[in-house]
């Protein structure tokens, strides 16, 4: 009824309008008021979400400690509220502790938002920012589930999905870091906005990647090489570029050729350092028929951040092995990809094993208390190395030097040197030469250490591989292999070796060599012992290969000694093998007591032990090294039995490890025929008794 009598022309001001203005007008007042009343409703619900939740928000207590907040920061930024009141959108909101670990770093709103929603399962690889220029930010995926943009992860648990007030779908997610983006310095008035990896070199003068961290050598040497196009790449690259301090070796920059630029990228594989998976190689953009290099990202224990290249297969200008650099600046997004700013060029093997072990103590290096414990001892060792023309060096982590076993005999500069020496092998040495001493045997390597060898293991298989290295008593892990020089290789171990912190029984249930012996001793209840730190045990152990002589030998006897039902026998056999008395017996001192006597007995778990030890001297020879030495044999019973590894120090005795089992096949049989007539015995004086019985029954 009243639209008819209001007319349609609108040139006359009835009661239908505002304050007498036409219709149209007035549907003009009425969107305009809707639009000024729709950001306040339209963004309540996220900054309400925001506000509710005292993680992301701040409290009045603790506003005076956090300056910067996110919600405060989302509050008052115009774009942002915009797009939160008119468009969909996904919302990357930082924890309050994110923020205080940015501390009062500039946070960039825009760079948090992309004007599309996604949950986590609609994630794609890279989503463009709200930021000027539509900076992306790059989504990863792990295995084990977790989902990081750029370097922050995503919890999981506390994304929430919403619909604004015009019904524009929106997604917030909760991440643990800020998000940064690469912006330029302050004073910058050249604009520079989502550059490429080649813009950033070229630019980098006036971008804020940190006073010290300048790369016009590098730049240089890209541009030089017509290696533009590599770092133009579309798509998404990691790019490793070293900084200028690490060409302060003058002829470093004429090493960096094609192949080494090609080795510093990662094509199609954009690695942030909190999504890296760790201790797992990565292709280079050097990977082809003729060379290929991978990168790896580790972390030590203080948090400091590796890359390591490893050039598996080289030619006459790229050495093979491995390449440790610091990464001083991490996780620089440029348009495609991301850079890290690393301490020194990767691939150029150039320092001497000295100078390695020297660039490395610096501040929190990775064989900073290494080096300081040489140099806290005379320096003795270091000189050493610098004449060798080969030398291995295994080097403990700093986390090795924490070991409490060490404060007993720190002070004891002749015992530390003899550790030192320990872990110094007299020649190039890398995986690819222990692997093939390891094809027949354990590898058995001479040190500097006066008659001490180390003896390295190959475990499992691939991505599974582990080798250890056994030395003075202690087994360790090589954490870092083949850290290439131009004198020989460094490989970093988990242990001091030579300094022992495990008992005996620790030692035969960690070491591979020594798992039979290990086995029987378990299976026998023999092994309970050997854990009493009270007591003082020189434990003469049969290595496995020694069982496995006995096997061949005596194949009955050896069939038995590893059956539960026969641990009678295996207990035995192993008793006349344990030594237990006031003190520990080393090869020397058995020697010094064999030239006294005859003969020496030694006081056993069974009975008594009667031997004669002797010195051998003898000559060690392989495809890389020959070496003179001395040798120990056991003479017992009128059998020779060489002594593969003496003086395995324990924390309650000392070991010497054996090529074969002090063992005759009489030892079985004899005592499995007393068992039989025992048994024979027993199984007569039963059925007397129930003949006795039934007969007294009977009267």
């Amino acid at each position: 009824m009243f639209a008819p009598s209001r007319g349609g022309s609108g040139d006359r001001g009835g009661g239908g309008g505002i304050g007498g203005a036409p219709l149209k007008l007035q549907s003009m007042f009425v969107l305009c008021g809707l639009l000024l009343l729709v950001p306040q409703l339209a963004s309540s619900s996220i900054l309400e979400k925001l506000s509710e939740d005292t993680d992301l928000s701040q409290t009045a207590s603790l506003r005076k400690q956090m300056p910067v907040r996110f919600y405060s920061l989302l509050e008052s930024n115009q774009i942002a509220n915009s797009t939160l009141s008119l468009r969909a959108c996904t919302l990357f909101v930082p924890t309050n502790e994110a923020f205080q670990r940015h501390k009062n770093k500039a946070t960039y709103v825009l760079y948090h938002m992309a004007t599309v929603a996604m949950t986590q399962d609609q994630l794609t690889k890279t989503i463009p920012s709200d930021m000027d220029g539509n900076p992306p930010l790059y989504i990863t995926k792990n295995r084990n589930g977790d989902i990081y943009v750029n370097n922050a992860r995503i919890i999981p648990s506390l994304s929430v999905e919403m619909t604004n007030h015009l019904g524009k779908r929106q997604v917030m997610h909760i991440i643990d870091e800020v998000l940064v983006p690469l912006t330029p310095l302050p004073n910058t008035k050249t604009e520079i906005t989502n550059p490429d990896a080649f813009q950033f070199l070229q630019q980098s003068d006036l971008l804020d990647i940190g006073e010290d961290n300048r790369l016009r050598v590098y730049r240089s040497q890209v541009t030089l090489k017509g290696k533009e196009n590599l770092f133009q790449s579309p798509g998404g690259h990691t790019f490793l570029l070293p900084v200028d301090d690490g060409f302060k070796a003058t002829a470093r920059s004429s090493l960096v050729d094609k192949k080494v630029i090609d080795g510093h990228v990662l094509l199609n594989n954009v690695i942030f350092t909190a999504a890296a998976p760790m201790d797992v190689p990565q292709t280079t953009a050097a990977f082809e028929d003729n060379i290929k290099v991978t990168v790896t990202f580790f972390k030590e224990k203080n948090g400091i951040m590796y890359a390591k290249s490893n050039t598996l297969l080289g030619d006459n200008k790229h050495a093979t092995g491995v390449v440790l650099s610091e990464i001083v600046a991490a996780n620089i997004p440029v348009r495609n990809g991301v850079v890290h700013l690393i301490k020194r060029p990767l691939m150029i093997v150039d320092t001497t094993v000295t100078e390695f072990l020297q660039s490395f103590k610096i501040e929190h290096g990775a064989l900073k208390a290494f080096f300081d414990t040489i140099m806290s001892n005379g320096g003795y060792v270091l000189n050493d190395i610098k004449n060798y023309t080969k030398v291995t060096i295994l080097a403990p982590s700093n986390e090795a030097w924490e070991n409490p076993a060490l404060a007993n005999i720190r002070n004891n500069t002749e015992r530390m040197r003899e550790i030192l020496n320990m872990h110094i092998i007299r020649d190039p040495l890398n995986i690819e030469n222990i692997k093939q001493k390891n094809q027949n045997m354990i590898a058995q390597v001479p040190t500097l250490s006066n008659h001490t060898f180390l003896y390295f293991n190959i475990n499992g298989e691939g991505d599974d591989e582990v080798i250890t290295v056994e030395g003075g008593g202690v087994n360790a892990t090589i954490v870092q292999a083949d850290v290439a020089n131009t004198n020989g290789f460094v490989h970093i171990i988990d242990k001091v070796l030579g300094v022992p912190s495990t008992t005996v029984l620790g030692k035969l249930e960690s070491d591979p060599m020594l798992s039979d012996t290990y086995r029987m001793g378990q299976f026998s209840s023999f092994n309970e012992q050997l854990n009493n730190t009270q007591r003082h045990f020189t434990y003469f152990v049969p290595r496995d290969k020694g069982w496995q002589k006995t096997e061949l030998d005596h194949p009955s006897v050896h069939k038995k000694l590893f059956m539960r039902d026969f641990s009678y026998h295996s207990r035995a056999i192993l008793e006349r093998h344990l030594v237990i008395a006031d003190q520990v017996y080393t090869m020397k001192d058995l020697v010094a007591m064999s030239r006294e006597s005859d003969s020496i007995v030694l006081p056993t778990f069974r009975d008594s032990l009667k031997i004669r030890v002797e010195e051998e001297a003898g000559h060690l020879h392989d495809e890389f090294a020959s070496h003179e030495w001395n040798g120990y044999v056991i003479i017992w019973n009128h059998k020779k039995i060489n002594v593969y590894r003496p003086d395995v120090e324990c924390v309650n005795g000392i070991i010497h490890v054996i090529d074969y089992p002090m063992l005759e096949e009489k030892d079985v049989v004899a005592s499995g025929g007393s068992y039989q007539i025992k048994t024979n015995f027993c199984i007569l004086f039963a059925t007397l008794f129930i003949i006795i019985a039934i007969g007294k029954q009977s009267f």
